[in-house]
């Protein structure tokens, strides 16, 4: 059986066709896999577990049912949903992943991030990304009025698209340099992420020794999606319709 990877869906009532594709994977080729992995920004939006609304609820019971017939599911944060809790993990049926966590593929361990904690040179948004996942930071964000988290994800979000439109492509891609070292750090010489919305395999040493890092491809234009077998590491994008 085969692992799979994602990430960067963005779901929102907006994007049917995004929420279409993603129900169609889940009936089709999630369900011949014995896991998923959902690496962050899976919704575009999330002010907390306690203001899930009948789309997102939807969305808990698809992935549920996946989990009742037996892949097992995982989810990490991102950037847009990183207030994501507990409460719709277990409505959903799937695990939440620390960032950073290691897993073991076809013998070997693996490194999944998000990816944002790698674009070092972003120092605006990494100050920004540390206040915000401080644990009273997050407490007094999950005890605000609802309104005032919704106000303050549409701000967050509308800084995030002009932090993306103005500052170069260097500043918002990982750090090339930092790659190395968070593996080397972790002793992997695989690295999954996703974030940028530049899919690719990225070939490297890591303490001398031959290394990749794959970077998933967001849910837009058309899917991707990352299938690990015994035959090695697959990643490809497919129609959304």
């Amino acid at each position: 059986m085969s692992v799979l990877f994602i990430a960067d869906l963005h779901l929102e009532v907006e994007r049917p066709d995004i929420t279409r594709a993603f129900l169609h994977f889940l009936q089709t080729r999630a369900s011949r896999a014995e896991a998923l992995y959902i690496l962050g920004d899976f919704f575009e939006v999330w002010v907390g577990d306690d203001a899930m609304d009948e789309f997102q609820r939807a969305i808990a019971q698809a992935l549920r049912q996946l989990a009742d017939r037996g892949t097992r599911i995982f989810l990490m944060h991102g950037n847009r949903d990183f207030m994501l809790g507990q409460g719709f993990c277990r409505e959903a049926g799937c695990t939440l992943l620390r960032e950073g966590s290691v897993i073991e593929l076809n013998g070997e361990p693996v490194l999944l991030l998000h990816g944002d904690s790698l674009c070092t040179r972003d120092e605006s948004y990494q100050r920004l990304r540390k206040r915000l996942r401080n644990p009273f930071s997050l407490w007094l964000l999950r005890n605000l009025p609802l309104s005032t988290r919704h106000k303050l994800a549409r701000k967050l979000r509308d800084a995030s698209r002009m932090r993306t439109r103005e500052k170069a492509a260097e500043i918002i891609d990982v750090t090339p340099e930092v790659v190395p070292q968070v593996m080397a750090e972790r002793g992997v010489r695989t690295l999954i992420h996703g974030h940028t919305h530049r899919p690719a395999v990225h070939k490297l040493l890591v303490d001398g020794q031959s290394a990749q890092r794959i970077v998933l491809g967001d849910w837009d234009r058309q899917g991707w999606a990352l299938e690990v077998d015994a035959q090695g590491y697959h990643l490809a994008p497919f129609p959304l319709g």
